[in-house]
């Protein structure tokens, strides 16, 4: 039951931002807005304040925001023509359709300053202990585990984790005395480093060095920071959060990482399931890293999206006239296609990771 709350807060919040993003520019471009839907499909409940109506329907996995004269053959029925989307200018229209992705990265930006401004900015402090020694290393091997703090190396004193490094990359594979304490006392172990890969987050292999096969413990202190400091790492975390996602899409599209690696909306449940349980400051984070997906996402050049949407209205600007209607009517047959198609292979992974669990 949590997993499925969790699901539906951390959805809803996010369609939200993400329509009233479109739903604000549309106010501010006097442009008038017949509907706005958290959710897609029958609607559950509705109530029309002013000139709009709004609405929570069937199925939460989007929403909308239905202007007066979006679609083409609406042009004919229009009973506040000077009102109607299709009658703004090709630069209104854009910044429209821009909102909702850019109100997703803004929203990513305000969720890490919170966190930031109320917990403080984490740093990972510097110590020569050893959290976690891989399977199969040299480490493991000669018998160094996990707990040990590196002292020494070959009798030279070690202050820092760049100081291990350093001496295990340049050994030329020699053997390596490790002074370590464990439990009070200290212990001499030697250790002969081998040369392997280096892989980045996407498991492509960037060079080959000495290693050991040993991982520094991670010791997580918060720093204190007010507003301005607060906002500044909310938006560098936003910042690498939007280089990973786009990586990502290119990193899967040359087949770097297994498409079997999407998830859909059954993973995402699980995983707002466990962020809830271990607390709301990993929830939130969670829904930051999700907003920035939503955003990217909605601005890739896919008919239908967002990002489909201001490629057509780039060209008109270009052109000076809208694509032909049947042009843009068959692009987004296609993206439909597209997003179908997509949907039922991330459901697929989903249901195959629940079973080979």
């Amino acid at each position: 039951m949590k997993t499925l709350v969790s699901f539906i807060v951390v959805l809803g919040i996010l369609i939200f931002v993400h329509e009233l993003g479109h739903f604000l520019f549309a106010k501010l471009f006097r442009v008038k807005v017949l509907k706005f839907s958290l959710g897609f499909g029958p609607k559950l409940l509705s109530r029309t304040v002013g000139e709009t109506e709004y609405l929570i329907s069937a199925f939460p996995l989007g929403g909308y925001v239905k202007m007066l004269g979006e679609n083409p053959d609406e042009a004919a029925d229009l009973e506040d023509p000077g009102r109607s989307f299709a009658a703004r200018p090709v630069w209104n229209r854009f910044f429209i359709v821009l909102a909702g992705p850019l109100f997703n990265l803004l929203f990513s930006v305000f969720l890490f300053f919170m966190i930031f401004w109320v917990m403080g900015i984490p740093e990972n402090r510097d110590s020569t202990t050893i959290g976690e020694v891989s399977d199969g290393s040299p480490a493991l091997q000669a018998g160094i585990a996990p707990g040990d703090t590196i002292t020494a190396i070959d009798g030279k004193q070690i202050r820092s984790w760049m100081d291990v490094l350093t001496a295990v990359s340049t050994s030329g594979g020699k053997t390596l005395a490790f002074t370590v304490l464990r439990d009070a006392e200290e212990v001499v172990i030697e250790v002969t480093p081998r040369l392997d890969s280096v892989t980045n987050v996407f498991g492509e292999e960037v060079e080959q060095r000495f290693m050991i096969g040993i991982v520094k413990k991670e010791i997580i202190e918060y720093d204190r920071a007010g507003p301005i400091k607060a906002l500044q790492a909310g938006i560098w975390q936003t910042w690498m959060f939007i280089y990973l996602t786009f990586m990502g899409i290119v990193k899967i599209l040359q087949n770097v990482v297994p498409a079997s690696e999407l998830g859909g909306p059954i993973l995402i449940a699980q995983l707002a399931g466990e962020q809830a349980r271990a607390g709301w400051l990993n929830l939130a984070h969670f829904m930051g890293l999700l907003s920035v997906n939503l955003g990217i996402l909605n601005l890739l050049p896919i008919p239908v999206l967002d990002g489909g949407h201001l490629v057509f209205l780039t060209l008109e600007a270009i052109r000076r006239k809208p694509l032909a209607e049947r042009a843009q009517i068959l692009a987004q047959q296609v993206g439909i296609a597209l997003l179908g198609t997509l949907m039922l292979f991330v459901f697929y992974n989903d249901i195959v990771r629940i079973f080979s669990q």
